[in-house]
């Protein structure tokens, strides 16, 4: 069998967008899953859309991803160069599209601005693209040649003919025909020397060995004329996987407005890299069982691109939020308490034991952001209405709260003893002696001490964290709050 060789080729004009994430990571998989080889190819031949810095974002998030290329830029493994601009200086794309043109499967084209303005036009896939006419492929030899030997501005075009129909296969969808006449004759070296996306693409497939290539399914309309292409040179055409749309919860294609749509948004807003792995390997791919936690190692084992649907994939951040959680929780503390740590700082100025509080939230958000919320009464004691004191499950109300927050009070102002441990068996004793349930003294004594309806631990846990002046000032403040309702 020949090796498996798939390949990643951004071009570099910005973040990674989510949709270019699930590429490379399929393309690893596809790689790995069958012990191939992952590259790293970057296609800048559109030079009006690089953008400075974007080549650094690129390796810096498959690195961080674990999507580690065996061949690249930086990792020569004989069919370099690996940047589409420094292989425009070999000549390899020219010297290919004249070759087409020796078979005439291209042509020269000399149109300039004005007369290509008055070709008539037609709407594809929302965008308007002028339809050529093939005026410059009547051109005799002799007049192509005076025109170059002239220096007269040109790009060359594939030629399509007319009539009958280009056949091509896709993994997912099947074979895929169409209509000669439909398809443009795309330009494959442009003016200023360099060939187009489309064109380039076909040529360093096919001479850097490519075996499999996967992308979107927008370009499904292109695939027809890299058939032809293929076709022309006699080269044999790799195995084509064409990947569905990524839409939003409301159907329509995730874009930047949607706040989550690159790599770095997600990082930005508290997601963790191997979640976000996990999230995306399953927007349009689904194991045999409804498994949906992977480990990258585990995706490699497991993936089968016949899996991938042709159905679009949505974009659900309840479900990612959900899946980062998990992973928070499967997380060692070290390395939770070290991310969480930025988080817990922003929130909470005073001097308390953060890796403590840390703790107490780890199982309970679903990322890092969500941390201030759940700790900034430690901070500062909220405002809170004393509705909060009546709870019918434990069997509290206004009253029984204010007796007692009275009756602890004297007990917790002796003791000396904050720890977690001395202050249950201290509240224990005073439950036992009430013949009271737990919940009846700990949960009007944790409101006092939190103002929040929800806490990230209980009573004694938070009092151990805020100390014995801060936890007693909290109980007389619940005392004065539960005197001034019950005076009126």
């Amino acid at each position: 069998m020949t090796k498996i060789r798939t390949r990643y080729a951004p071009s570099p004009t910005g973040k990674m967008h989510v949709g270019n994430l699930r590429t490379a990571l399929y393309e690893f998989l596809i790689a790995k899953h069958e012990g191939g080889d992952f590259m790293l190819r970057i296609e800048d031949t559109d030079q009006e859309r690089f953008v400075e810095g974007a080549i650094d974002i690129i390796n810096r998030t498959l690195e961080k991803t674990g999507l580690y290329h065996d061949e690249g830029p930086d990792k020569d493994g004989g069919y370099g160069p690996y940047v589409q601009s420094e292989r425009v200086k070999t000549g390899i794309y020219m010297k290919y599209a004249k070759e087409l043109v020796e078979k005439g499967e291209a042509y020269y084209c000399f149109c300039d601005k004005e007369r290509l303005a008055t070709l008539k036009t037609e709407v594809v896939e929302g965008k308007e693209i002028s339809i050529y006419d093939k005026h410059c492929l009547g051109l005799s030899k002799e007049e192509v040649e005076a025109n170059l030997a002239a220096g007269k501005p040109f790009v060359i075009r594939q030629n399509i003919p007319n009539e009958g129909t280009t056949t091509f296969r896709d993994e997912l969808y099947g074979d895929i025909t169409v209509e000669n006449a439909e398809l443009d004759d795309m330009i494959l070296i442009k003016s200023d020397g360099y060939p187009t996306y489309n064109f380039a693409n076909v040529v360093d497939d096919h001479t850097m060995n490519i075996t499999h290539v996967v992308r979107g399914n927008e370009y499904i309309s292109s695939s027809p004329k890299y058939q032809r292409l293929y076709d022309a040179f006699g080269w044999e055409s790799p195995v084509y996987i064409h990947l569905p749309l990524i839409t939003d919860e409301n159907h329509k294609k995730l874009s930047k407005r949607s706040g989550h749509s690159s790599f770095e948004d997600l990082l930005e807003q508290g997601f963790v890299t191997e979640a976000i792995v996990n999230f995306i390997a399953l927007l349009g791919w689904s194991p045999e069982d409804n498994r949906e936690i992977f480990s990258l190692d585990e995706l490699i084992k497991e993936f089968d691109y016949h899996r991938i649907s042709k159905s679009p994939a949505v974009f659900d951040i309840v479900k990612l939020r959900w899946m980062n959680g998990e992973y928070l929780k499967a997380m060692d503390f070290d390395t939770f308490y070290e991310m969480a740590e930025p988080f817990l700082k922003q929130t909470i100025k005073k001097d308390l034991d953060l890796k403590k509080i840390a703790n107490m939230v780890k199982t309970r958000i679903e990322v890092f952001p969500d941390i201030a919320e759940h700790v900034d009464f430690f901070e500062e004691l909220p405002q809170y209405d004393i509705a909060m004191y009546t709870h019918k499950k434990m069997k509290t109300d206004a009253a029984s709260s204010l007796q007692v927050l009275k009756d602890i009070l004297p007990l917790l102002e002796a003791q000396d003893d904050y720890s977690n441990d001395a202050l249950y068996q201290t509240l224990l004793k005073y439950v036992e002696e009430k013949g009271v349930k737990n919940g009846y003294v700990m949960w009007p004594i944790r409101t006092a001490v939190s103002g929040k309806q929800m806490t990230p631990a209980g009573a004694t846990e938070i009092m151990e964290v805020l100390g014995k002046e801060e936890s007693i000032a909290r109980i007389k403040k619940g005392i004065e709050l539960l005197d001034s309702a019950a005076a009126v």
